[in-house]
């Protein structure tokens, strides 16, 4: 399988510890199937911090993700709605259990991407304003990219850099 990664910088050796916490699967290096929204995340984050976008390829070793820690969301469920609303909180509904990787329990985790309209959403379920049905139901008409986050140097390990094309300043 082939991964992209957009970012303001070719990343040929990928760093676990440049990547932020807080984001939708925790702390990782996000990559996506979808190279257009790569290249948007590669936009956005050269815009931020001045520079040129680049989007690195990579080729996923199937065959090594299965003896990984993992965790997959098929589409957006309450768990998956759980899970990325604690990734993304400094105040975890469950800490320590399976709905959060801030203690790097996997390896790696795969699913939907939450954009800012669907960030919306999750914190409208958070404050009891939707219930887990209709935020599932308002999460299907979604147009959902999917996105693979790798947590552990093991991890990592299932990927091979391919190359780094440059995009638009």
């Amino acid at each position: 399988m082939i991964l992209f990664h957009g970012s303001n910088m070719a990343v040929e050796a990928p760093d676990l510890s440049r990547c932020r916490p807080f984001k939708d699967f925790g702390r990782g290096f996000y990559l996506t199937e979808n190279r257009t929204h790569a290249e948007r995340m590669g936009a956005r984050t050269a815009r931020i911090y001045g520079s040129a976008s680049w989007v690195s390829v990579y080729s996923l070793d199937e065959d090594t993700v299965s003896d990984l820690s993992f965790l997959r969301f098929d589409g957006p469920t309450p768990d998956w709605a759980e899970f990325v609303m604690n990734n993304r909180s400094r105040r975890l509904l469950n800490a320590g259990g399976p709905s959060d990787d801030q203690d790097v329990k996997y390896d790696l985790v795969v699913g939907p991407v939450a954009d800012d309209d669907i960030a919306l959403l999750l914190m409208q379920f958070q404050r009891g304003w939707l219930d887990s049905e209709a935020l599932t139901r308002l999460l299907v008409y979604r147009e959902l990219s999917i996105q693979h986050s790798f947590h552990t140097e093991r991890g990592l390990a299932a990927l091979s850099f391919v190359e780094a094309t440059r995009g638009q300043a």
